[in-house]
C-alpha cells in the first residue's frame, strides 16, 4: 500500500534526519539492475526501461551528494552484457554514452570511467575518454562509471599493468614472485587511490554481486532492494544508509 504523498514526505525527511553524519558511507557502489524487467511490466521495449534507468542516475548522485558520500561506482554496462542482441546493445551503449556526457556537462561531479572501453564502439568508447576528460579538475562527489567491466576482467588488468611495469624496471619474474603481495593488486586496479566501497547497493531483488568490484568488495555492507532501478526511491536510498549504519562492521576482525 502506497503512502500518501504528505505522509510519505514526512516519513522520508524523518529517516534523513535520524542519519548520524559519522555512519554516512564514503563510498557507495551501486549495481543499476532490472531495467528490462521494469520495461517489460508496462509491455515497453527493453530501451525504454534503460532510458528512464539513466534518467534515474542524476538523482541518486544528488542524494548522495546531499548526505556526504564522497565515491559513487555505478555498474552501467557488464562484460557479459556486450553479448546482448546487437540492436538491444546498440541501443544501451548510446543511452549510457549520452547519460554519462550529461552528467560529466553539469560540472558538478568528477567522472572516471572504469572498464575496457576497446569492447565498445569507438565512436562510444572517445565520448566516454572526453567526459572524463572534461572533468578532470572537477572536485566534489567522484563518481566512478563501470562500462564494459567485469570484476574479473579488471584483476587480469591489474596483473597484466603489474607484469608489464615490472619488465620495464627489468625485475625478474623471480624477483617479482618474491615481494608480491595484496597491494600490488590494490594499486593497479581501476579504482587505485579511492576507498573500498562501504556499502553496495543491488536493485531489482537479486542477491548476488555478479562479478562487481570483487576485489574491492573484501568487507563492503551489502543492501539488497527489491524495487527495479528505474523505481528506486530516495527513501530506498535511505533505508539503505540507515541499513548500513545500524551494522556493527568488523571488517574481518
Amino acid at each position: 500500500m502506497r503512502l500518501p504523498r504528505a505522509v510519505y514526505g514526512l516519513y522520508e525527511r524523518r529517516l534523513a534526519a535520524s542519519l548520524p553524519r559519522s555512519s554516512v558511507p564514503r563510498h557507495v557502489g551501486v549495481i543499476l539492475d532490472g531495467n528490462r524487467r521494469w520495461a517489460a511490466s508496462f509491455g515497453e521495449p527493453a530501451s525504454t526501461g534503460h532510458q528512464r534507468g539513466a534518467d534515474k542516475i542524476f538523482e541518486l548522485l544528488t542524494w548522495s551528494e546531499d548526505v556526504g558520500v564522497e565515491v559513487v561506482t555505478l555498474w552501467m554496462l557488464s562484460t557479459d552484457n556486450l553479448k546482448r542482441e546487437h540492436d538491444e546493445l546498440t541501443e544501451l551503449v548510446r543511452i549510457i554514452t549520452d547519460a554519462v556526457c550529461d552528467l560529466a556537462a553539469t560540472g558538478r561531479w568528477r567522472i572516471q570511467v572504469m572498464g575496457d572501453l576497446d569492447l565498445l564502439p569507438p565512436e562510444a568508447a572517445q565520448k566516454l575518454r572526453g567526459a572524463q576528460q572534461r572533468t578532470a579538475a572537477v572536485r566534489g562527489l567522484h563518481v566512478n562509471v563501470a562500462i564494459g567491466y567485469g570484476g574479473r576482467h579488471e584483476i587480469v588488468d591489474a596483473v597484466r599493468s603489474l607484469l608489464r611495469e615490472h619488465v620495464e624496471r627489468g625485475t625478474t619474474l623471480e624477483q617479482l614472485a618474491d615481494s608480491f603481495d595484496v597491494d600490488h593488486i590494490t594499486a593497479n586496479l581501476y579504482t587505485r587511490g579511492q576507498p573500498d566501497p562501504d556499502l553496495v547497493i543491488r536493485t531489482s531483488g537479486e542477491q548476488r554481486l555478479g562479478g562487481f568490484l570483487l576485489w574491492q568488495s573484501a568487507h563492503s555492507e551489502f543492501y539488497f532492494c527489491e524495487a527495479y532501478w528505474p523505481d528506486f526511491r530516495r527513501v530506498d536510498f535511505l533505508r539503505a544508509l540507515r541499513s548500513y549504519a545500524e551494522r556493527e562492521r568488523r571488517l574481518g576482525r
